[in-house]
């Protein structure tokens, strides 16, 4: 177990340095730049949300037609949905 943390603590320190050095890249771009890559994240991550949409859907789908369904209100949809 204590190799296993040891591990999970060395990862997780190379994804923070990685991402600090992003943010020090992204701080000396050109306000134009840090814009357009603002842009250029924003549509990655709506594009990415609806290939989980997608993927719900077909799931959501498969289910129903293997008769899986769980009935749900409307209130828990949208909890799963918002989460």
């Amino acid at each position: 177990m204590n190799r296993l943390v040891s591990a999970a603590l060395k990862v997780y320190s190379r994804l923070m340095k990685t991402f600090s050095q992003v943010l020090e890249e992204a701080d000396a771009l050109s306000l134009e730049e840090q814009e357009s890559l603002v842009s250029i994240l924003q549509r990655r991550l709506r594009e990415q949300r609806r290939a989980e949409l997608v993927k719900a859907v077909k799931e959501a789908r498969a289910e129903f037609k293997a008769g899986t369904c769980r009935p749900a209100t409307p209130a828990d949809i949208m909890k799963k949905v918002l989460a």
